[in-house]
């Protein structure tokens, strides 16, 4: 298992970069921990290719985006990203109700695509 850099123990671009994160989320993340331990560029890497997605204003808010991400990370078996994408949810007004849904939607899709896939069904709908 890859350690991960503590922010006490946190020195130049990892420091800036956990500063930023710190004035962002209110704490940082042990993902970003662990990849600042493997490389601090590639931690501000990815920090700032979350904030581009996952912060600023765009066509969805907040509030989809964690759903959606919280959806992803259970999809691809990501206990850390599931569990940090659910506070994350709920911390941004999504109830455990929509949650579930969300998981409904989730299983209901998986079932449909592997039964779609396997019977090779034409898409009845051109673009």
């Amino acid at each position: 298992m890859q350690g991960i850099l503590e922010e006490d123990k946190a020195t130049g671009t990892a420091k800036e970069l956990y500063d930023e994160i710190k004035e962002s989320l209110g704490m940082v993340p042990n993902f970003f921990k662990a990849m600042a331990a493997v490389d601090p560029i590639w931690a501000k890497t990815n920090w700032e290719r979350a904030k581009h997605i996952m912060l600023k204003e765009g066509a969805l808010d907040r509030k989809t985006k964690e759903i959606i991400a919280f959806v992803v990370s259970l999809m691809n078996k990501c206990e850390y990203c599931h569990m940090a994408h659910k506070a994350m949810a709920l911390m941004n007004g999504v109830t455990e109700d929509e949650l579930q849904e969300a998981i409904m939607v989730m299983e209901l899709f998986q079932s449909f695509n592997t039964i779609a896939t396997s019977l090779q069904v034409p898409c009845d709908i051109s673009q």
